[in-house]
């Protein structure tokens, strides 16, 4: 089975939606208890005091009707008593309205103003407000991008010792970035795996989700830790346990090797399934292959068809390839040369070496489209280049079959294709 894998190397998942997140999973204690009472309306005490001017009362009366704690949610309401609150000075209030800004609830979007709130906040050492602060760094919303100020205030956000505050041992949400910072390098530090995981290992403390399943990838691997596959399954699970999807699918994936966990194809079909019902692509494409297989559930090649689609629709090459498969061979679908080929070619352009492997047959034989030897010799160029390939042919078949379709070449149209190819390689060199 192939493992789910976090592509986060080029763009930060989790930034401001997560920001936000946290703030309503992570409520300051004032707002906890609001939230836990579900009065109906706002406390008149409370009201009261908000009217006559006090800041904290207003910033409760104002988060009560932003978050709908208590009363119907209403964030032009809420942003009224927010702002009052935060003209004078109330961190927690500055940091809302940020947020209000950032997101556009309740007024216009507004980046600049959005890091104008958040910066107030921040330079009071509210947490939540340097983490989304450094946020609208990273993506250069409102401010210009830098991801050396970015990583300041993540790091400011992740500090642990603050006072009387709902994050005492650091804001997980900007610790987890502080280690995709150091995961994937080329942004303010260089890459360090060690220094990933001591940041993800201090969110997953806190029960962070998204750092335990990455905490769990460099034990799975190996990197800036000792690889331990019985480890890893502990802090797939309990990110598992929170829905975390790729922590789901990751965990079925150990089931299924029998990693770190006694094999079980059982689990593994029910971690994969919980993973495919949020719509993972990955685990759509792992459940396929169990029902293709008939391990933990009996075969069933039109189930395996179903979810194939539903992993190849969103992409993902190794689901177009397989369903690809079942179209050549009719199981599972119609047999269907031309549905196959259309899979095929899609996880071939994405790099997929067996597909290449099997478009350049397709072509060679006019299988899925007319015969044509020079498509058939690019595709089949490809694929030697990655081979041997994984669950395919070896290097020697596939030149063999490239050499054959280049005798049905002139010198002219061996020439013109071999340049093509080179072309693919060089705009593709980062590719699979």
């Amino acid at each position: 089975m192939e493992r789910h894998r976090k592509q986060l190397a080029s763009t930060l998942v989790l930034a401001s939606a997560l920001i936000a997140a946290a703030a309503t999973f992570l409520l300051p204690p004032s707002l906890q208890a609001q939230t836990q009472t579900q009065s109906k309306g706002v406390d008149p005490a409370l009201l009261a005091k908000a009217k006559a001017g006090d800041a904290v009362s207003e910033y409760l009366v104002g988060g009560a009707y932003f978050y709908g704690n208590g009363v119907p949610q209403n964030f032009a309401q809420g942003v009224v008593w927010l702002r009052k609150a935060a003209e004078q000075g109330d961190s927690n209030a500055q940091c809302d309205l940020g947020r209000a800004y950032e997101q556009g609830q309740g007024l216009p979007q507004d980046y600049v103003k959005a890091a104008t709130w958040y910066r107030k906040a921040a330079e009071q050492g509210d947490a939540l407000a340097q983490g989304s602060l450094g946020d609208l760094y990273n993506y250069g919303n409102g401010v210009p991008q830098d991801y050396a100020q970015a990583e300041a205030w993540y790091r400011r956000a992740a500090e642990p010792g603050r006072v009387n505050s709902p994050w005492p041992n650091g804001l997980p949400i900007a610790q987890f970035l502080l280690g995709e910072y150091y995961q994937f390098g080329g942004k303010s530090v260089p890459q360090d795996f060690a220094q990933a995981a001591a940041w993800y290992r201090k969110a997953a403390d806190q029960g962070f989700a998204p750092a335990q399943s990455s905490l769990a990838d460099l034990y799975t691997d190996g990197k800036g830790i000792q690889q331990d596959y019985t480890l890893a399954a502990a802090w797939y699970r309990k990110a598992a346990d929170q829905g975390d999807a790729a922590a789901q699918v990751n965990l079925g994936g150990l089931y299924a090797e029998g990693s770190g966990l006694p094999q079980d194809y059982a689990q593994a079909l029910a971690w994969y399934r919980k993973s495919a019902d949020q719509g993972n692509a990955n685990a759509q494409h792992n459940l396929g292959v169990l029902y293709n297989d008939g391990k933990g559930v009996p075969q069933d090649r039109t189930q395996a068809a179903a979810w194939y689609r539903k992993a190849a629709e969103q992409g993902d090459a190794n689901a177009q390839f397989s369903l690809g498969q079942l179209y050549y061979n009719g199981r599972g679908v119609p047999q269907d040369y031309t549905q196959s080929m259309s899979w095929l070619r899609k996880a071939a352009e994405q790099g997929d070496a067996r597909a290449q492997y099997n478009v350049g047959v397709l072509y060679f034989g006019g299988q899925g489209a007319p015969q044509n030897y020079a498509e058939a010799y690019f595709w089949l160029d490809l694929a030697a280049a990655r081979s041997p390939i994984h669950d395919g042919p070896g290097l020697r078949d596939v030149m063999k079959a490239r050499d054959a379709v280049a005798a049905k070449l002139t010198p002219e149209q061996l020439s013109k294709v071999q340049e093509r190819a080179a072309k693919w390689f060089a705009e593709h060199s980062s590719g699979p």
